[in-house]
């Protein structure tokens, strides 16, 4: 039987780069910070080979884009009741924003030669 409070729950369906899953239940007002630190502090098994040293190198990717710590799942609008994805991946920094609210790459530099012409991206 369903209740009320499962109804007020978000439910997550966690990804990892190697492609197992796991479902976990949240409160609206968690945090993606919260988000890793329960996942951390209740790592599934079978996870057991991504097993990280700490919470705090837990990154959730929703979208498309990182989840910085103090976000909320109420605050992304996430449906109560039904299962959201998102990608867990493990990752010392988060990129910042830039002025346009995208987020820019830490990743280095990659150059793309077409006719002997260079185009820069990420620099």
């Amino acid at each position: 039987m369903t209740t009320q409070r499962d109804l007020d729950m978000v439910h997550l369906r966690l990804i990892l780069v190697s492609g197992k899953t796991q479902d976990f239940t949240f409160s609206p007002n968690d945090s993606a910070t919260d988000i890793a630190k329960h996942v951390f502090d209740n790592w599934p098994a079978g996870w057991e080979e991504e097993q990280v040293s700490s919470p705090s190198i837990l990154r959730l990717i929703f979208q498309g884009r990182f989840l910085h710590g103090n976000v909320t799942l109420g605050a992304l609008k996430l449906p109560p009741g039904r299962t959201t994805v998102m990608h867990l991946v493990a990752r010392e920094t988060l990129p910042e924003p830039n002025s346009h609210g995208e987020e820019l790459s830490s990743a280095p530099c990659f150059s793309f030669f077409s006719r002997c012409q260079t185009i820069k991206k990420n620099c």
